[in-house]
């Protein structure tokens, strides 16, 4: 099979009534309410991962340029720095997480029940007049070892306050997997089921929504959301041959897939020594660096690997590794314009770097890189970031060096292929509002 053949077979047409038609599940839609639509987007934004941000933002950008008359409103983590950031209303996932003083006393002592029947509330209330329940994006079917009754409940309460009030809930081009405590499953399960909409980011995550017990027979396989997003100026390379490049180096401050786990200390230590070590060889053979992050708490790793290669080469003039922080993929997408050749850990580093049409390597930390690497052809350059082998990396990034203008047309056509998939899918999502 060829990447060309595995992405048809990845986002196939589907079928025409696998949208839902509006009036459809007992909601009548907007237009015969003769209201505005109220439009609620649910998920963990504002937090200072901006993979995720991304995503708020490439549907805030369709809603307001397909459905300018909605009324939009954001249930998320963080709702002051998503108001300043995007100018929408929001409201928080949970009001009981803000109890304090005597109430936070009082709720903790009765097991947390009381916080519980308080978000309950608020969020019947704050639902009530929605017609539609968006989710865009993001790997929200994932507990990433978080306990049951924190963000698998928060999900499962507002699918289950839409569904009690009338308003339709859609998944879009969600990831999903692992999930490992038995009741965040159940919870997240649910959830799921109560969807009107779902859509899948890869393969990999329909099928594992399938193997805890969902029926996936209509639901349907698009790419991130964030492949949606508008790209900067961005010029090619104006490298040739195999001289003196750019290489971006995307860095994560990862402690294991679940960091509060023991031994996180020790893997991110590892991971920093060794991409260190490849950063000196590139500096070495007369590249230049830029380190390249996706969330604010990445500032640690970068700090760190500034630090270990600083050690091993203490001359080095500060221009020829650049860090500066990222605070949007808007601001990460600008950096990458100016490189030749991405490295990078996080997974919207790598979508960015692809969106752009920059030859990728992935060390990645989840399937889901690899996977998205495989569309795009490029499934001989990744490694696991808690295993790769530094002289491994370093042959991958000479094959990629020698054959990167190819690669750089190939990676630009699967773009172009996943733009359009998401297009097909905006036409759906347009039925439900």
């Amino acid at each position: 099979m060829t990447a060309g053949d595995s992405i048809a077979s990845r986002f196939p047409r589907p079928q025409v009534d696998a949208a839902p038609v509006p009036g459809r599940a007992g909601l009548a839609s907007p237009a015969m309410r003769g209201r505005r639509a109220k439009i609620a987007l649910f998920g963990l934004f504002g937090c200072g991962n901006l993979g995720n941000d991304g995503s708020l933002e490439a549907m805030i950008e369709f809603l307001r340029h397909r459905r300018p008359d909605a009324e939009l409103v954001c249930i998320c983590d963080n709702p002051d720095e998503v108001t300043r950031k995007f100018g929408i209303a929001t409201q928080p996932i949970s009001w009981s997480r803000y109890l304090t003083g005597v109430p936070r006393k009082l709720d903790r002592l009765f097991l947390k029940i009381p916080g519980k029947m308080v978000d309950l509330a608020q969020t019947l209330r704050h639902i009530r007049k929605g017609d539609l329940v968006i989710v865009p994006g993001t790997g929200i079917l994932d507990d990433f070892g978080e306990r049951p009754y924190g963000m698998p409940l928060d999900i499962f309460r507002w699918c289950l306050g839409a569904r009690m009030v009338g308003a339709r809930i859609a998944l879009v081009s969600i990831g999903a997997g692992p999930i490992r405590h038995r009741l965040s499953r159940w919870l997240m399960t649910a959830a799921a089921r109560m969807a009107h909409y779902r859509s899948y980011r890869d393969t990999q995550s329909k099928e594992f929504m399938e193997s805890v017990g969902l029926d996936t027979g209509r639901d349907l396989i698009f790419p991130d959301v964030a492949f949606k997003l508008q790209a900067p100026a961005n010029p090619p390379p104006g490298s040739a041959g195999a001289e003196r490049l750019t290489v971006g180096v995307g860095v994560m401050s990862y402690y294991g897939w679940y960091g509060f786990e023991r031994g996180g200390e020790a893997i991110f230590a590892a991971y920093i020594k060794k991409l260190a070590k490849f950063v000196v060889h590139l500096l070495d053979n007369g590249h230049d660096v830029r380190l390249l992050t996706g969330e604010l708490t990445d500032k640690t790793a970068v700090d760190a690997l500034v630090e270990e290669v600083g050690r091993a080469r203490p001359d080095l003039p500060s221009s020829r590794m650049i860090a500066e922080p990222s605070l949007s993929l808007h601001d990460l997408m600008l950096q990458i314009s100016t490189v030749d050749i991405v490295v990078a850990t996080r997974f919207h580093n790598v979508v960015c770097a692809l969106k752009l049409g920059r030859p990728t390597i992935s060390l990645g930390y989840a399937r889901k890189n690899d996977v998205l690497m495989e569309e795009m052809g490029l499934g001989a350059l990744c490694q696991h970031v808690e295993r790769f082998d530094v002289e491994s990396l370093i042959d991958q990034f000479a094959t990629i060096v020698l054959s990167r203008e190819d690669c750089r047309r190939r990676i630009i056509d699967r773009v172009r292929q996943f733009e359009n998939d998401l297009d097909r899918q905006d036409a759906h999502l347009l039925t439900l509002i």
